[in-house]
């Protein structure tokens, strides 16, 4: 197969042009996703059996079915009752956009849930016995201590659900939404070539990935000591010795 540059450049272009709304999907669902996953993970380590019984089956659920189950089933399913067409939802339901980034939110949620809920109860109990007994409030406690050792365990495991949650906004295009895939599956219907086209919409959703990959991994070497270089730190120590002699 001949490889077709102008073909390939003209490709990429017009692909270029689905990545606002890829982007969009995928910050508006991890959003609302972070801000439900972070009450269902308070939920699952309250130790009170009415509120971890909810969340733990609501996980179940969206863990166990397919993402585009979930989409299909809000896109065209939610329709069929009477009740939700002559309701407030009903201008949000009926727009594609608006089902999708539903059902991505309602997806990460779930997953994200369970990597809070990690993080939180990774924090040694003999810090936060530390903190009460040197007098700190449950909220100063949260704020200072658990809060910042729980985002450094969950960063990890958290930038990988970020990258899936970016790769999967590609299923919107199931339900005629014209982000990257979608205006892929146009162009391989216009030309036939679906070997370059997906090519080039490959290497979009890796560039994507890779940025967010490195942002990532610099927040966690902001937020983890331990993970900068002994040399460095031995090099800062031995400046310090040399000002004190």
């Amino acid at each position: 197969m001949a490889l077709d540059l102008p073909f390939l450049a003209d490709t990429f272009l017009a692909l270029l042009t689905g990545i606002p709304l890829a982007l969009q999907l995928a910050a508006t669902s991890i959003i609302a996703g972070g801000i439900l996953a972070f009450g269902l993970a308070l939920m699952r380590v309250s130790g009170r059996w009415w509120l971890d019984g909810p969340a733990q089956i609501y996980i179940f659920i969206f863990r166990g079915t397919p993402l585009l189950v979930q989409i299909y089933i809000i896109y065209y399913g939610l329709s069929q009752f009477e009740m939700l067409r002559h309701s407030f939802a009903w201008p949000f339901l009926r727009e594609a956009y608006w089902c999708a980034v539903i059902a991505l939110a309602l997806n990460t949620a779930a997953y994200s849930a369970e990597i809070i809920r990690g993080g939180l109860i990774s924090v040694p109990a003999g810090q936060v016995e530390a903190a009460r007994a040197c007098g700190m409030s449950n909220t100063t406690l949260f704020r200072r201590i658990v809060l910042p050792l729980a985002l450094r365990q969950m960063l990890p495991a958290y930038s990988n659900e970020i990258i899936l949650m970016t790769k999967s906004t590609a299923l919107a295009s199931t339900i005629t939404l014209m982000e990257i895939t979608g205006i892929a599956a146009k162009l391989i219907s216009a030309s036939y070539r679906p070997v370059e086209v997906f090519i080039c919409a490959g290497a979009i959703y890796l560039t994507i990935n890779f940025i967010v990959a490195r942002l990532f991994a610099g927040l966690e070497y902001v937020s983890t000591p331990e993970r900068r270089t002994p040399s460095a730190m031995g090099c800062a120590s031995e400046t310090r010795k040399e000002c004190h002699v």
